[in-house]
């Protein structure tokens, strides 16, 4: 599976550990939106779209099903954050 097109849209709210949300379009035929890149101790780090469940907690709607795969996906993601956060 190839990673076609990725489109990142920062976030500048105060107090807040998400610093831009990203769309990724998958082969030209499927599309994952609501991808959050949020800072954290160690660094800049993705969390998927996800959706809270009766009990409280939550629960992924889409995820990469291996490690490689979502390191792959994370520095595409942190790489384009990269590029528009210099255009500013």
């Amino acid at each position: 599976m190839e990673i076609t097109s990725v489109n990142v849209r920062k976030i500048e709210k105060e107090g807040s550990k998400v610093v831009a949300v990203a769309s990724v379009l998958f082969d030209d035929v499927f599309a994952v939106h609501d991808i959050r890149l949020l800072e954290g101790k160690n660094g800049l780090f993705i969390a998927m779209p996800s959706r809270k469940l009766s009990n409280g907690s939550y629960k992924d709607v889409a995820h990469p099903i291996n490690q490689e795969f979502r390191l792959i996906l994370e520095q595409k993601i942190k790489e384009k954050y990269n590029e528009i956060k210099e255009e500013a």
